[in-house]
């Protein structure tokens, strides 16, 4: 009996050569894109965001990955000329889904006007919810407002509240930004979105890469059980030290959290009022008022 050839999706890896040895990728019967055969998910990664997508669906051709890296430096450059200007931050993590009669909405706003009287700029992802509600509470009271927004598949619309808005492609840019610019993190009741950036910030400070960063918890009905999980199983099974409960300030007063961010800013970080720094000419560097949104 003849047998059929074999089909290009069961072809050996050797005869299918892309750049550097890797199969190049291809529909396969139900449309989709395939390497050797295999959808893009075997990776474990599959992204709507194609240049996410792209970067994390496993090793690519040198030249890819070069120009990629040069793609992400440049990121890192934007970033650091947008928000050099800034002044000293306090970032506010916290849901987008909530609305202004929210009872969270409404701690943000207060919260954040406080610490804008501070002296602080008050920075979020700079969309709707309890991004909306700091933001706002800060241009109330003639604060400064900035927004560093991550790219989604569901294009989020900036909040009217804000002075410098910035996009980006690559969490993990954002992320450098947001601690490097901050003085402290206040995390409102918020999603995977507001735990990650809790939990890699106390990953920061509890394994030493940064030192006394005051990580607020406000809610604290809403963040009991995880406080909870963490003074109780975490702790008893000896998966955190006892000191690591210090990192996590949880709180629903709003002097409080001030002046725990304020008392850390000024004798821990050494935090003193200085003379803003000068934009220079020769860098492109405007005004807020000529920057562009």
């Amino acid at each position: 009996m003849n047998e059929s050839p074999p089909s290009r999706d069961d072809a050996p890896a050797e005869e299918l050569p892309d750049g550097e040895g890797y199969p190049e990728a291809r529909p396969g019967t139900d449309g989709r894109r395939r390497r050797n055969g295999v959808d893009p998910a075997a990776w474990g990664k599959i992204s709507t965001a194609l240049e996410e997508g792209d970067f994390l669906a496993g090793p690519k051709r040198r030249g890819s990955e070069f120009m990629r890296t040069l793609r992400i430096g440049a990121e890192f450059i934007r970033g650091f000329r947008r928000l050099h200007f800034v002044g000293p931050c306090v970032t506010v993590f916290g849901s987008a889904r909530w609305e202004e009669d929210h009872q969270y909405y409404d701690l943000a706003r207060r919260a954040a006007a406080r610490l804008s009287r501070l002296g602080f700029t008050i920075m979020t992802g700079g969309g709707p919810g309890v991004m909306e509600a700091a933001n706002r509470g800060a241009r109330e009271v003639g604060g400064r407002s900035v927004g560093c927004n991550i790219k989604l598949p569901m294009e989020q619309e900036p909040n009217p509240y804000l002075d410098t808005f910035i996009d980006f492609e690559y969490f993990f840019v954002r992320k450098v930004m947001l601690v490097k610019y901050s003085y402290a993190f206040v995390a409102l009741p918020g999603g995977f979105g507001t735990l990650d950036e809790v939990f890699e910030t106390a990953t920061l400070i509890q394994t030493g890469k940064i030192h006394d960063f005051p990580v607020v918890l406000m809610g604290c009905s809403y963040w009991r059980p995880l406080m909870d999980f963490i003074k109780g199983t975490l702790l008893e099974e000896g998966a955190v030290s006892p000191q690591d409960l210090d990192i996590l300030l949880c709180t629903d007063s709003i002097d409080e959290a001030a002046a725990f961010i304020a008392d850390s800013a000024q004798r821990r970080f050494g935090f003193t009022w200085r003379k803003k720094p000068r934009r220079s000419w020769f860098l492109g560097e405007r005004e807020p008022g000529g920057e562009e949104r």
